[in-house]
């Protein structure tokens, strides 16, 4: 990545990327961080003003990086100097009172970034003192951006403080190279990097072009000598014709600057004038030109991919529109890569959705019942979360500021290339597909040379270099039979159809329909004028969900694009013909040691392939008002429910009737769940509590008296109890047993307590525990980090009352149902509704399996639904009442509901 460059020459800890997402870094002074008045206690830095915050970069490396968002900021004054007893002059000070500290490469290391919540204060007294006072009422200013409500107003202010300064200075003609330049034009402009751009101004003379930052960043004056320039492009940024990149190489797809104007006419001017220093460039640097040379054998398949991507505003500068490379190889499991077999490579003529036939008919039944406009895929194949997700280990930095100072969790990450491509083949949403580090030179992206501390997965092992496929030795290993792949006899023949996908004829219109090649309208060029768009919060909203969801390049090509003229090889196995589509021919046997499917997930989808055949077994009428929970003992032998009646039952499944009964107040029960030790039943109820009952000793054993309102639901993961509340918040207690007694408990301690907007009415871990999602009243699910009980991601997503929420078991995955009649499924990593599913009917609880769904409604009926075709493949007669529980074995062969007709129903799955 061309930012890399960057930060190799500068050997500063800090960078823009320190920074939020659209903010600016301003200005610099030395200064001191003063924790006390003795001269010991003065940590000696550098206070940087940027547009959302306050950064302190500290001199003495074992110190972290402090930054302050201006937004959580509660006073930030100017105290004046005063005189010591001595008479000696003390300097002035500013004095800012925080709600929350950002602490940054704690000991010099990049990692996830600490958050110190709770007031705080910090004073910073300027090496120059006669700047303070200017200075506060800059933050003064800049403060008052940050705390207006609307977004559009936050960002006017911020563009009319960064155009202010832009207007108050000029580029510094002394920076020039030599005393007899010619100046031709200078204006305003902004350098981009990825995530980051950064204002300032550009020079262009008659031998050099100019980029003076307004900051100094990061170098006080970047030179590009105009004789060396090799290739120039217009760039789309921001969906706006304001940007130009300029190459001083033919075939590195690293940029040395990428300019962003603040009108085109700018950007036009400077585009003729550079290109007037060039031979033949109108006429040399087209599509067709480079399909030529391709053709013919002058253009390897690497840099004929890497010239479309240029031409079509694809540029490693820019995240959201990052350079596309395919999939060319189908085969990570062999020990050996044969590449004279047609089998062992992807088909190019279908894009990533279309490669797995069974997914692409449940994405063709969704896609069908559409309304206009219509999409087959929910997701793109270029994002920067998929840039990222690649590049992490070389880019960590621009991993932890996109995502807020954290890394994706670790069976997220980009862990295995086996396990990526098969996620991609059988995903339900993941549809993404490579980037030009696969086929170069540089192996550092697979391998953790930094050490970084990327997580553990859920089987224990930690997240350390990339795993290869068999076939290679080695990244560098890889990366050259890769590359030979790509320039393979196979692949020379098929590219074509693949550019016809993404470049080409098949990439809008009736051609991309019959394609399988329909994405969100939002990701074309064109799809959406942001300029019309009158409300400033809802353009920056909808510009912001455009850049972050991804973009489609810029169409190249509108009739069907030739195929490379190629010497024939006829050693390729042609057991199918080699126009078969990979899909079509026989899979590649898996051998023994290369299966590591578990028997009991192979168990899970075969259940859920019959689910259909769901029937019941038998029903039971114990309570005398509507079932709100339901738990099952390990053995299944007793079941407890509870319910508005205010009791906990325990039913026999042996002697099919109930045996205990037990009320612990007179206001309802809301739920109930098993602890992990088997012996102790959990009840939420209306009146606050939580009530812990012994099973073995068949009395209560403990209340938690913890709620202001009422308890809605619990979970319960590794002696962490969470309880969600009609009082807004989700509390996290931990409560062990006390080991001394089998019947009694510890006191629960609080950990965390989660606040939200309105009442809480659904809670839900994810398999492993890392992970909360919590659904309100308001329509809103808010998804938790367990360790740090940070908010992740929130998403406003139903029109009423969310009823229940769950994670998919693979934790990529939430679906919820709500009082709206919706069923939404949301991608957790972007916090993206990807799809929508409106029932005839509210849907009060579920099972699922990411792609699947067992929901109990209002009408009493159990429907099975195919969540990526958005039907219901099968209605099951139930209760007279609304579904209100739901429970479903590991195996999901066993099922139990409980309704508002009192009932509990037992069903099994036959075969």
């Amino acid at each position: 990545m061309a930012s890399l460059k960057t930060q190799e020459r500068t050997k500063e800890r800090f960078s823009l990327l320190l920074l939020d997402l659209e903010e600016y870094y301003f200005e610099q002074h030395i200064a001191y961080n003063v924790t006390s008045s003795s001269k010991k206690e003065r940590k000696r830095g550098s206070f940087k003003v940027c547009s959302r915050s306050i950064i302190f970069d500290p001199e003495d490396l074992t110190e972290p990086i402090i930054k302050i968002p201006l937004r959580d900021c509660k006073k930030i004054e100017f105290v004046r100097k005063e005189n010591n007893p001595f008479n000696e002059p003390r300097p002035s000070t500013i004095s800012v009172s925080s709600g929350q500290v950002i602490y940054i490469k704690e000991s010099n290391v990049i990692a996830p970034y600490r958050i110190e919540r709770g007031a705080k204060k910090l004073n910073f007294q300027l090496e120059v003192w006669n700047k303070t006072e200017d200075v506060v009422q800059t933050l003064l200013q800049l403060h008052r951006a940050s705390c207006l409500e609307k977004l559009g107003d936050q960002t006017a202010m911020i563009e009319a403080n960064l155009q202010s300064r832009l207007a108050r200075s000029s580029f510094d003609k002394n920076c020039f190279q030599n005393v007899a330049e010619k100046p031709h034009m200078e204006c305003e402009v902004e350098m981009v990097t990825p995530l980051v751009s950064n204002p300032g101004h550009v020079c262009i003379t008659d031998e050099n072009l100019y980029f003076q930052p307004l900051n100094g960043y990061p170098k006080h004056v970047i030179q590009i000598k105009l004789n060396r320039v090799r290739r120039i492009y217009k760039r789309r940024h921001c969906l706006r014709p304001l940007g130009l990149e300029v190459f001083c190489t033919e075939n590195d797809f690293c940029s040395d600057i990428y300019l962003k104007f603040y009108n085109t006419a700018d950007r036009d001017e400077i585009y003729y004038y550079i290109a007037t220093f060039l031979e033949n460039h109108m006429t040399e640097h087209t599509a067709e030109s480079y399909m030529l040379q391709w053709q013919r054998g002058h253009l390897s398949n690497y840099q004929y991919l890497l010239h479309l991507n240029n031409l079509a505003d694809r540029s490693c500068n820019d995240l959201s529109q990052y350079p596309i490379f395919p999939w060319v190889l189908a085969d990570y499991t062999s020990a050996q890569l044969d590449m004279t077999n047609a089998a062992t490579f992807r088909d190019l003529s279908k894009p990533v959705g279309a490669l797995n036939k069974e997914r692409l008919d449940r994405l063709l039944a969704r896609y069908r019942g559409m309304p206009e406009p219509r999409f087959m895929y929910g997701s793109h194949y270029s994002s920067p979360g998929y840039v990222l997700f690649y590049l992490v280990r070389v880019a960590p930095e621009h991993m932890l500021c996109l995502q807020n100072g954290r890394y994706d969790h670790a069976d997220r990450m980009f862990n295995s290339i086996g396990e990526t491509w098969k996620n991609c083949l059988e995903g339900a949403t993941d549809f993404k597909e490579l980037i030009p580090e696969f086929y170069g030179n540089d192996f550092s992206f697979l391998e953790n040379k930094m050490s970084l501390d990327l997580g553990r997965r859920q089987n224990g092992s930690l997240v350390c270099d990339v795993v290869l496929p068999p076939w290679a030795s080695d990244a560098s290993d890889f990366l050259q039979r890769h590359r030979r792949a790509l320039e393979s006899q196979y692949v020379s023949e098929h590219l074509h159809e693949w550019i016809d996908l993404v470049f080409g004829f098949k990439q809008r219109g009736s051609e991309a329909v019959a394609a399988h090649n329909v994405f969100h309208p939002l990701t074309y060029e064109g799809g959406i004028d942001c300029d019309s768009i009158e409300d400033p919060d809802e353009r920056i909203a909808m510009l912001t969900q455009i850049l972050e969801f991804g973009q489609t390049p810029t169409q190249l090509f509108c009739t069907p694009h030739p195929q490379r003229i190629t010497p024939r090889f006829h050693n390729i196995t042609r057991s199918s013909s080699i126009n078969s589509p990979v899909s079509e021919l026989s899979p590649v046997s898996q051998s023994e040691d290369s299966s590591f499917e578990d028997l009991t997930d192979e168990s899970r989808k075969l259940a859920w392939a019959n689910m259909s055949n769901l029937t019941r077994v038998s029903s039971h009428k114990i309570h005398k008002e509507a079932v709100t929970g339901i738990a099952v003992t390990r053995d299944g032998a007793a079941i407890f429910s509870t319910s508005q009646d205010s009791t906990l039952k325990m039913f026999s499944k042996e002697l099919k009737e109930f045996q205990r009964s037990m009320s612990f107040s007179n206001m309802a029960l809301s739920s109930c769940l098993m602890l992990a030790d088997g012996k102790t039943v959990a009840c939420s109820s209306w009146d606050n509590n939580v009530y812990f009952y012994s099973v073995p000793y068949g009395r209560r054993q403990d209340t938690l008296m913890g709620h202001d309102d009422a308890v809605s639901e619990m979970c319960w993961f590794d002696d962490r109890l969470y309880t969600a509340s009609w009082d807004s918040t989700v509390k996290v207690w931990q409560c062990a047993s006390d080991g001394s007694s089998s019947h009694k408990r510890s006191q629960c301690q609080l950990l965390a307590e989660l606040e939200h907007d309105t009442g809480v009415n659904t809670a839900g871990l994810s398999p492993a525990g890392t992970l909360l999602v919590s659904g309100c009243k308001d329509g809103a699910i808010t998804i938790w980090d367990t360790s740090s009980y940070e908010t992740l991601q929130q998403v406003h997503c139903h029109a009423g009352t969310i009823h229940h929420a769950a994670f998919s078991p693979d934790s990529r995955h939430i679906l919820s149902v709500g009082a709206d009649f919706c069923m939404k499924v949301i991608d957790v990593q972007t916090g993206m509704v990807i799809s929508t599913v409106k029932a005839e009917e509210e849907q009060r609880c579920f099972c699922w399996d990411g792609n699947s769904a067992l929901c109990g409604g209002q009408s009493g009926d159990l429907l099975l639904w195919d969540l990526l075709s958005s039907t219901v493949t099968k209605r099951i007669p139930a209760h007279s009442g609304a579904v209100t529980a739901m429970w479903m074995n590991d195996l999901c062969s066993t099922v139990i509901t409980g309704g508002e007709d009192r009932q509990m129903i037992f069903w099994n799955l036959q075969s």
